[in-house]
């Protein structure tokens, strides 16, 4: 586990980090929630429930990718899924959905890098020495994001996409998830930083 100085310098960096790039991308995040509302005809800023730090449950922000198709509910997305709108596509290639969320580590219920938060089920259910994850926020990004940065092309090629994401992704996060937080340093959450921006 982390000490008390490692998680005091983290959050540091989060706060610095958060206040300078929302600082140079809140004009995007402005645009890209006016195109969602107008494409899904409804607020562009998705909001859902997602576990976090100890296991509490906090409200992700995200740019709105999908629209409502009838008949179709799953928290499991592929990158045929029929839900993706034409400009969701694109945010999602381009991550800039996932610029909303510098707000949750401004406000303390994310990180930059962590293990992604998922909807209850996952992480609020770890048991064992694998609940050493829970001791730290959600990341934005992580090793484990970075290594399934091609997750939901995976999924759809999958039979049963909901099946494979339970028995065979999750199980290997945990594994890498676990070792981030043994082995966590200020210096490897830099280099998933540049990785993610790099690409």
């Amino acid at each position: 586990m982390l000490s008390r100085e490692a998680r005091v310098i983290k959050r540091l960096f989060d706060i610095v980090g958060a206040v300078v790039v929302i600082s140079l991308t809140w004009w995007v995040m402005l645009i890209a929630w006016l195109i969602a509302s107008v494409e899904t005809r409804s607020n562009g800023l998705f909001i859902q429930k997602r576990i976090g730090k100890d296991a509490e449950p906090f409200s992700l922000f995200k740019i709105k990718t999908m629209k409502k198709v009838e008949g179709l509910e799953t928290s499991v997305t592929t990158s045929t899924d029929r839900r993706i709108t034409k400009s969701g596509a694109f945010f999602r290639r381009t991550k800039i959905d996932e610029l909303p969320q510098l707000f949750n580590v401004l406000f303390g219920t994310m990180s930059f890098v962590g293990p992604r938060p998922d909807v209850p089920g996952f992480a609020d259910r770890l048991e064992g020495e694998a609940r050493v994850i829970l001791t730290l926020r959600p990341g934005i990004t992580g090793p484990a994001s970075l290594k399934y940065k091609e997750e939901e092309r995976l999924l759809a090629e999958q039979e049963e996409p909901e099946v494979y994401n339970r028995e065979v992704i999750w199980p290997d996060k945990v594994k890498i998830n676990m070792a981030y937080v043994k082995h966590w340093s200020l210096k490897k959450d830099m280099a998933y930083i540049i990785k993610t921006a790099a690409g």
